[in-house]
């Protein structure tokens, strides 16, 4: 008799992905159709209010829904239980998070507290956190990587998106791409640890990063075919993660890095930035064709150098040093190599990441 096989899996997936020009005047349309009704309450900042909030709650009064809504000056946990303290106080059924990180993260966190539906509604492609599950806080100063649930749906407006500041688009394709050395990563651990591997989720993790690489001649400022590229590249990682149940085919020794650098740096950069700037140094690390990387960055416009991301040769080295301190259970060709000050120094310089 074989041995019984016991595995469970639940994947939490968005019933709806609607990306296109001017597709938040069926913001209403889609939160019907994806099955949400009640109150809803939508988080956002000052910025995103102007952008699209304000049009948002237009659309959903016109719709049907008396929507409610939720002003945050930052992404911390505070700001998390004072969304849950208000919607509960007004019997909302679901959140609608509109922004390019901050209200998004709130909401998203805010919305599994209370274990009701979460509505993505990203003004700016700038990372994976808008179709992910997890959410970046602040949490007693320090800033953290919370787990909380996936969006039921995303309304990704390419006109908004587009007219966002580029920087915001690089970094949202400078996370995408980082997916190559997180993918290796991932590899790394199923090899020499055991981890076990999902060989959907990293296959189209790999294909999605390596397909934006590709196409990186289409990454153009104030471009819709631009925004409709990376929101569906980012949707793509997304579920990647849901499939694994986990971020590990986004998220590698890179993103240590980056998150060592919101710790470390007096001015960190972008995280899209930051984690492709650590996937220069790991993609070297795993001896991959790391220039071929650094120079379809360059052609994006992103940073590739500490010089041009705003931060000192010293942060980086640092950053290096305690990337593997950050998770030490996620293993990584940093925890493989056992990186000491001198080895970090080296492979900055090798790659021209620092020094340059």
């Amino acid at each position: 008799m074989s041995e019984s096989f016991s595995k469970q899996k639940i994947m939490e997936l968005p019933r709806s992905i609607a990306v296109g020009h001017r597709v938040l005047d069926r913001l209403g349309e889609i939160c019907a159709e994806t099955g949400l009704t009640g109150r809803p309450l939508i988080v956002e900042d000052e910025i995103t209010e102007g952008v699209a909030g304000r049009r948002a709650g237009e659309i959903l009064k016109d719709s049907g829904f008396k929507a409610f809504k939720f002003m945050i000056s930052e992404a911390d946990w505070g700001n998390v239980e004072k969304a849950v303290e208000y919607a509960k106080k007004r019997k909302v059924s679901f959140m609608l998070g509109i922004g390019g990180g901050r209200p998004i993260d709130v909401a998203k966190c805010a919305s599994s507290e209370i274990g009701i539906p979460f509505v993505s509604v990203p003004t700016a492609a700038s990372h994976d956190g808008i179709i992910s599950s997890a959410a970046s806080l602040l949490v007693n100063g320090k800033k953290r990587s919370i787990s909380a649930h996936p969006p039921v749906a995303i309304v990704a407006d390419t006109e908004i998106i587009a007219s966002a500041p580029y920087r915001l688009m690089t970094a949202g394709y400078g996370d995408i791409i980082s997916n190559k050395s997180a993918v290796l990563d991932w590899e790394l651990a199923n090899r020499e640890k055991g981890e076990e591997i999902s060989s959907y989720a990293s296959t189209l993790s790999m294909i999605t990063a390596e397909t934006m690489l590709r196409n990186v001649d289409k990454i153009k400022e104030r471009s819709e075919e631009s925004a409709w590229l990376i929101v569906k590249a980012l949707s793509a990682s997304g579920v990647a993660m849901s499939i694994a149940g986990s971020s590990r085919p986004a998220s590698g020794a890179e993103h240590l890095f980056s998150h060592a650098l919101d710790r470390i740096a007096k001015k960190p950069g972008l995280h899209g930035h930051q984690c492709a700037l650590g996937s220069i140094i790991t993609l070297k690390l795993h001896g991959a064709d790391w220039e071929d990387f650094r120079d379809r960055m360059r052609i994006a416009g992103l940073p590739t150098t500490a010089k041009e991301m705003g931060i000192s040769e010293k942060e980086v080295v640092d950053a290096i040093l305690m990337a593997p301190e950050i998770r030490p259970e996620r293993y990584t060709i940093f925890h493989k190599l056992g990186m000491n000050r001198g080895k970090a120094e080296n492979i900055a310089r090798e790659t021209g990441v620092i020094g340059g």
